[in-house]
């Protein structure tokens, strides 16, 4: 053997060594060498080096040695195009594809599963036929391919089934496995098992990874778990994905203690470090009551984390309204330690700013999203729609959803809850009309945003003939929260007795949601005994839970009955029950101001009881009368004149004098409170909303108050 061919030997050694344990530095270093001509030039070597910095997760230089490549192949295109599909950019990857003089089946599968790993199904169908007409053979990777791109459309699951079945393909582990997952996603667990246990002995650790997470995904926790048993009987190999699979189960079974169990074998074997274990770890204490404190120990254990742990962590906290900031500004760590932000990273961080109620931060969220190239754009579309909604925004929020390209049932839910919570009952309903018209099945979330609609605008009959339709033709089993809508919707009609006896003949016990519902509509209606039931109830369920004894104190204040309020409030101190404390806060120039009742710590509350001294003599002037019983405080503990100064020092109130004094004539406000709106501000800041000819929106924890030009958006129906 010669010297120079004793090189190249080498030196081919080393490189594919360098790809195989992604030794980016030493790679480079091969790469000077070569690119000095110190080892003549040859395109299989060229072709490996895209390999490396593709796998290393460095487009642009792979860009650059595909370019530098003085005769590529068939192969450097196929690495070039597989390393633009790893970054979800396989738009570009096509316009490669295009390029390529004799494409192979590698080049068709390597950008049919491009477009599937991005959620467009169109392109990948397309490529699909384009090949089939041409002749090419296919392979168990091109099935799996196609299946996965078809995703969300369950009728070409079905049909790429029958295909895989009548062409052989049924016994090949990988596209059994996509039909699994596939089925599985779209909610189809039944045909999911029937791929599994259909596959016999041709399964594979994958196919057992992807039935657990079948499980988990569907409540079903528990035979996940007896899955998991049963593979380590049979002696399969667990991996980093069947341990992160059966976390999703402890997840799904709200079993924090045996979590914890399986965390502590775990740590004993090593795998905590793991990226693909550590997020199984945070989504189970994110989800189940384990804190974020625990979810930041995990973070900070794994060992070289990842996209897909920093989006786990940025979800736990968007799901704790709490903690919404701390989810934004985990997201600008992430962007700061240069990870650029997927389709699912977006979605989270916008929830936290739909939780926020910031528009400001949407909004440069929003300009965000524009200015990247997300693969899976509708899913950030709709997450956006609902944040634009939950911000206040209505007219936005419909604006991005009438240029969305393409709808989902999530588009048309998200549209149909924002017109619910704004209490607009007759355009949720048109759209959900409009989604039965376009063939668009309805999901079990559409149903609740459907009632509560009709229970927001107090329409009875239409609200009776959806709850019936659910199961008669859609098939849909009413839950809790269906049931809980329609109490809700008997019991702000009047029709307590009604709301009572659905409650008693409820197919499964109502819960605390179903009880709360019942306790809401007793108290606006002013049935003692039956909201005494409820909140009875409510407190068996959650005697922590400071909303019943709130509710019912307030109550018999409210009519006089001060020695049941205050033994209601004894006991509220001798369970060590606390109150929320009531506040309402504003965003005025992307900063956030909150106040309190009877608040004296703002740099402008001087200003502000004095806008409001004023604004309370003009509303007086135009009929405002204010509501003393709303000061909860009885009639010889407090003067008349001092019970009006505390309705009119009320959090919503000061909030809503700052942002007219703070923001240009005519601009639109919006104020948040973390309680339900009181009658009298409802009242007062309609006649508001006339004398300062502005639109003024609050968003409680029920629903959004539209005021402008003296009247609500929810029509004093609330």
């Amino acid at each position: 053997m010669t010297q120079i061919s004793w090189t190249i030997h080498t030196f081919r050694n080393l490189l594919k060594t360098c790809i195989t344990h992604r030794n980016l530095l030493i790679g480079k270093s091969l790469h000077a060498l070569y690119i000095k001509a110190l080892i003549p030039s040859s395109t299989y070597l060229s072709n490996h080096f895209i390999l490396l910095y593709s796998k290393c997760g460095h487009l642009t230089t792979a860009h650059n040695a595909f370019y530098q490549t003085q005769h590529p192949n068939t192969f450097t295109f196929n690495a070039i195009i597989a390393a633009y599909a790893k970054e979800s950019l396989p738009s570009i990857a096509h316009q490669l594809f295009d390029q390529i003089p004799h494409p192979d089946l590698v080049s068709y599968n390597t950008l049919i599963s491009a477009y599937a790993g991005c959620g467009r199904t169109e392109p990948a169908l397309g490529l699909f036929r384009n090949m089939r007409e041409l002749g090419f053979e296919m392979d168990g990777f091109t099935l799996s391919g196609v299946i996965t791109a078809c995703l969300n459309d369950v009728f070409f699951i079905r049909q790429f089934h029958c295909f895989v079945i009548t062409s052989g393909f049924d016994s090949y582990a990988s596209v059994n496995n996509a039909l699994l997952s596939c089925y599985s996603k779209v909610g189809f667990l039944e045909e999911a098992k029937r791929v599994f246990y259909g596959m016999g002995e041709g399964k594979d650790e994958v196919s057992w990874n992807s039935m657990i997470v079948a499980y988990g995904q569907h409540k079903d926790g528990t035979k996940a778990l007896a899955l998991f048993q049963e593979m380590i009987r049979r002696g399969l190999d667990v991996d980093m994905f069947t341990l992160a699979s059966v976390l999703t189960a402890f997840t799904s079974l709200d079993d924090l203690l045996g979590g914890l169990q399986f965390h502590a074998m775990l740590i004993k074997t090593g795998f905590h470090q793991n990226a693909h274990v550590g997020s199984g770890l945070i989504d189970l204490y994110s989800k189940c009551r384990g804190g974020m404190s625990d979810c930041s120990k995990v973070f900070e254990e794994v060992s070289g984390p990842d996209l897909v742990l920093w989006n786990t962590m940025i979800s736990g906290y968007s799901l704790n309204e709490e903690l919404s900031e701390e989810a934004v500004e985990c997201f600008r760590e992430m962007q700061r330690a240069g990870y650029r932000p997927d389709d699912c990273g977006f979605v989270n961080v916008i929830s936290a700013c739909s939780n926020l109620s910031s528009p400001s931060q949407g909004r440069q969220i929003h300009a965000l999203t524009i200015k990247s190239e997300i693969p899976n754009r509708i899913q950030v579309n709709n997450a956006l729609v609902a944040m634009y909604s939950k911000c206040g925004n209505l007219q936005d929020s419909r604006r991005l959803f009438d240029r969305m390209p393409k709808h989902n049932t999530v588009s048309l839910n998200s549209m149909i809850a924002g017109y619910a919570q704004h209490g607009i009952g007759m355009e949720s309903l048109l759209i959900f009309e409009q989604m039965l018209d376009r063939n668009i099945p309805p999901t079990s979330i559409t149903f609740i945003s459907v009632l509560s609609a009709c229970a927001h605008t107090g329409k009875l009959e239409e609200g009776w003939k959806y709850f019936n339709i659910m199961k008669e033709k859609f098939g849909i089993e009413p839950e809790v929260e269906h049931y809980s809508c329609m109490i809700d919707l008997l019991g702000r009609a009047g029709k307590l007795r009604e709301a009572e006896r659905l409650i008693e003949t409820m197919p499964f016990s109502p819960g605390s949601i179903g009880w709360a519902a019942l306790l809401g509509a007793s108290k606006m209606h002013g049935n003692m005994d039956l909201a005494s039931k409820a909140a009875n109830k409510l407190l068996q369920l959650e005697p922590s839970n400071a909303v019943p004894y709130v509710m019912l104190a307030n109550m018999y204040a409210s009519t006089g009955k001060w020695e049941e309020a205050a033994r209601v409030r004894k006991l509220m101190r001798d369970r060590g029950v606390r109150k929320k404390p009531g506040c309402s806060w504003i965003e005025v120039n992307k900063k956030i101001h909150v106040f309190v009742a009877e608040d004296v710590s703002h740099p402008m509350i001087k200003e502000i009881y004095e806008y409001l001294e004023e604004m309370g003599k003009k509303i007086r002037l135009a009929g405002y009368v204010p509501d003393l019983r709303w000061t909860l405080v009885k009639d010889d503990e407090i003067e008349s004149r001092d019970k009006e100064l505390r309705l009119g020092h009320h959090s919503e109130k000061l909030a809503v004098a700052f942002g007219l004094l703070s923001t240009k004539d005519g601009e639109p406000i919006l104020v948040i409170k973390n309680l339900r709106i009181c009658g009298d501000c409802h009242n007062a800041i309609k006649f508001i909303s006339a004398i300062a000819e502005r639109e003024i929106t609050i968003r409680d924890t029920h629903r959004f108050h539209c005021f402008k030009n003296g009247q609500c958006s929810c029509g004093d129906y609330w």
